[in-house]
């Protein structure tokens, strides 16, 4: 059985999975699939063509799946689709998709979106991502597993940011980020190798000394980093290595190294 509090507005057309709760005021609405053990906070919002997994943690004031801000949507079919086990904290705003970048938003696992976050239209997130206080994440986005932004944060349309990065509190950025660096900065540039995040990720030693040794090699200043990649790749046989020299390579939106 499911816990809806008498001040909550439920339209029939919502499926809800068993022992969920949703808090006075809210309004839950459309094709709405919500699943089992998701907590919904007081004055939420959830409605559109949207689908929450199990043991999600929505607090209050959010706003789930309300049409894209892009003024080409028209009323199109379009989905937000969203994983099991996540943090959405107050005031947090996620758009669907739209037409034109594939129809969909898709939020992973065990993600911790903090207060007065945007996750913008057609965004693409993995697994265990953190985006901390007051972060713009604009249309088009796609965030891989286990990267953190920091908070006051704003990523650019289109941007590409690689698993195990780390996005440096205040950052604006408007270049792909590739997978086990960290960036800061207005414009944000790359810094080094998120060696904290390694190490909580990597069980092997020489896996984090062998990318520490190919992010040298990619930015060194002698090539461009596309250039670099490409021979790192003919040379490592290390799957990291191979990942983020892959990501160099196929950047469409630049490197922002120096």
């Amino acid at each position: 059985m499911s816990n809806i509090h008498p001040t909550a507005i439920v339209e029939n057309s919502v499926k809800l999975g068993k022992n969920v709760s949703i808090d006075a005021y809210s309004v839950v609405r459309g094709n709405v699939t919500i699943g089992d053990g998701t907590n919904i906070g007081t004055h939420t919002l959830i409605e559109g063509n949207t689908t929450i997994g199990k043991d999600n943690q929505i607090f209050s004031h959010a706003v789930i799946g309300s049409i894209p801000q892009d003024l080409k949507f028209d009323g199109e079919e379009v989905f937000l689709i969203i994983g099991d086990r996540n943090r959405i904290r107050e005031h947090t705003l996620i758009n669907p998709g739209t037409q034109g970048g594939g129809a969909k938003t898709v939020i992973g696992n065990d993600c911790l979106l903090m207060g007065h976050v945007h996750l913008g239209h057609d965004c693409i997130f993995g697994d265990n991502i953190v985006v901390a206080n007051s972060t713009a994440v604009a249309g088009h986005v796609e965030v891989g597993d286990n990267t953190v932004i920091g908070g006051l944060s704003a990523i650019h349309q289109f941007c590409l940011i690689g698993e195990n990065a780390m996005i440096g509190g205040g950052s604006i950025v408007i270049q792909d980020i590739p997978p086990y660096t960290v960036c800061e900065g207005n414009r944000a540039v790359i810094k080094g190798i998120n060696l904290n995040g390694l190490r909580r990720k990597f069980e092997n030693r020489e896996d984090i000394n062998a990318v520490k040794n190919a992010y040298k090699e990619l930015f060194r200043n002698d090539n461009t980093p596309k250039d670099n990649a490409m021979t790192l790749l003919e040379n490592s046989d290390n799957q990291y290595v191979k990942k983020m020299c892959q990501f160099v390579v196929d950047t469409k939106r630049g490197i922002p190294f120096k």
